[in-house]
């Protein structure tokens, strides 16, 4: 990959004129110092990769030892933030990278941690603002300098000041989330938004909307940016726009499209070569429960209680299998079904059809939100007549198998650490 593309993406900036500038905090360590101001390239890992993508050209940037508790300042960068831009820079182990020049003189500030608690500062909270104002300021009030690289000179002085002004201008616009999201850390989902950030994802109005952040998870555990991932049941176009706005390519496709960035496209004959795409995502009907559109082809108008309805989503499952790379993950939400005093399984039964074709790599429990049934009423119903009502989603994540690891592997062995209950 170029540096050029691993800076861009193929996703191009507005007018740069126009952009408002933010400030972004970096982690360094003893061993990592003094590499990132002789390279003057800011790198960190995936778990940051959400924060990096978003650095744009121009942007303020500050560099924290989390060994010495140092806060080093001002970098202005002098690329948008991106993926590999040095790909053999720390040993290839910092994949996310920015580049850097100091403003003038390196600032050097002690009692970084105190400083950075004080403005409730964190590596994914972006400076913007009154707030990145007055962070401006502790460069440049000597009360606050118990110790930097040389004098603070004017010329420095005067780079920060016109700095400060263009913000200043500004001051109340806002083109960023104040807290971009870190990936989830553990197997329940909750997210009590449709979507994220300043920019809508798909439409929340659209019946069986996905949850923009179970796609921006997965996105960001299991590709990489530039990467293709495909959505065979696009709908409103969520995946479309977290992967626009992510950095990943996207082919959308939907049998009854509402946009025309989706292709209209039946599912069960996806056009596109073997083994050519790095993550298949797939928000499927999980029965004739909601009226997507009236097209006579849509699996969604086959009752979840027809062994039909699972053998046609077994052929969208086999092309989905057809066009992943081996060792890359598909993920597939599904829901259960009950009606009319009938529960149907229905992710226990799509799960084996899965598992026909891909190896389980985990199982999420999603919490469904925003649901029409979840109103007094229902949950008054529900209680009285002995019913549930449907609290969550299955998030299937299945990796297609690599040729080598299909042959028979040799036993585990795992040690256990037992702790004593308290």
């Amino acid at each position: 990959m170029s540096e050029e593309s691993s800076q861009t993406f193929g996703f191009e900036s507005a007018d740069k004129r126009e952009l408002l500038i933010r400030g972004f905090i970096f982690a360094c360590t003893e061993k990592t110092e003094e590499e990132c101001l002789r390279r003057n390239l800011f790198v960190t890992d995936r778990v940051y990769g959400p924060v990096v993508i978003r650095i744009r050209r121009g942007d303020l940037i500050f560099l924290n030892n989390i060994d010495t508790d140092v806060l080093y300042g001002i970098f202005k960068a002098i690329s948008d933030g991106g993926f590999k831009i040095d790909p053999h820079a720390f040993e290839g182990r910092y994949p996310y990278q920015v580049r850097v020049e100091p403003m003038g003189k390196v600032i050097r500030l002690e009692d970084a941690e105190s400083i950075l608690n004080k403005f409730g500062i964190r590596r994914n909270t972006p400076l913007f603002g009154k707030k990145l104002l007055d962070f401006l300021d502790l460069f440049l009030s000597k009360s606050t300098l118990h110790g930097f690289l040389g004098p603070i000179d004017e010329g420095t002085t005067s780079l920060i000041l016109r700095e400060r002004e263009k913000i200043r201008e500004r001051i109340k616009e806002k083109d960023i989330e104040e807290e971009i999201p870190l990936i989830e850390s553990t197997t329940l989902w909750d997210f009590p938004r449709q979507s994220y950030g300043p920019t809508p994802k798909g439409d929340n109005k659209y019946p069986g909307v996905t949850p923009a952040l179970v796609i921006y998870n997965l996105i960001w555990r299991y590709t990489d940016p530039g990467d293709l991932v495909v959505d065979p049941m696009a709908g409103s176009g969520t995946t479309y726009d977290v992967c626009r706005e992510e950095k990943r390519r996207c082919i959308c496709y939907d049998i009854a499209p509402k946009r025309p960035e989706v292709i209209q496209n039946d599912s069960r004959k996806i056009p596109l070569e073997d083994n050519s795409v790095d993550m298949v995502f797939v928000d499927s009907p999980y029965g004739d429960n909601i009226r997507y559109n009236d097209d006579p082809n849509c699996i969604g108008k086959i009752s979840s209680e027809a062994e039909e309805f699972y053998d046609e989503l077994e052929k969208v499952i086999r092309e989905c299998h057809r066009i992943l790379k081996p060792g890359k993950v598909i993920g597939w939400l599904i829901g259960d079904q009950w009606v009319k005093n009938k529960f149907t399984p229905v992710g226990f039964k799509v799960y084996e059809r899965l598992c026909k074709y891909f190896e389980p790599v985990d199982i999420i429990c999603v919490a469904r939100r925003g649901q029409a049934s979840h109103t007094a009423l229902w949950h008054s119903r529900a209680r009285r007549f002995n019913f549930f009502l449907r609290g969550f989603k299955y998030l299937f994540i299945m990796r297609k198998p690599e040729a080598e690891k299909e042959k028979a592997e040799r036993p585990r062995k795992i040690k256990w650490t037992f702790y004593e209950r308290k």
